[in-house]
């Protein structure tokens, strides 16, 4: 099996008193915490389940999730 690195640019906003992060390039990929760390967390959580998904579903990301930097 072919292995695809993919690198997603991820976006975290201050709003209210939490955090929210979302990933442009994937739909519906939003998730909040409340410090910018635990909003990293939560982001990779949501890659990582939209990923797997695609995959199931043999969406054209076939991909393994490295991290987020």
């Amino acid at each position: 099996m072919d292995t695809k690195i993919l690198t997603f640019r991820t976006i975290i906003e201050k709003d209210g008193k939490y955090y929210h992060g979302y990933v442009p390039s994937l739909p519906g990929c939003h998730t909040q915490g409340d410090t910018i760390e635990e909003t990293r967390k939560n982001l990779k959580e949501a890659i990582e389940g939209i990923l797997l998904v695609m995959k199931k579903y043999k969406s054209s990301a076939q991909a393994v999730f490295k991290g987020i930097r």
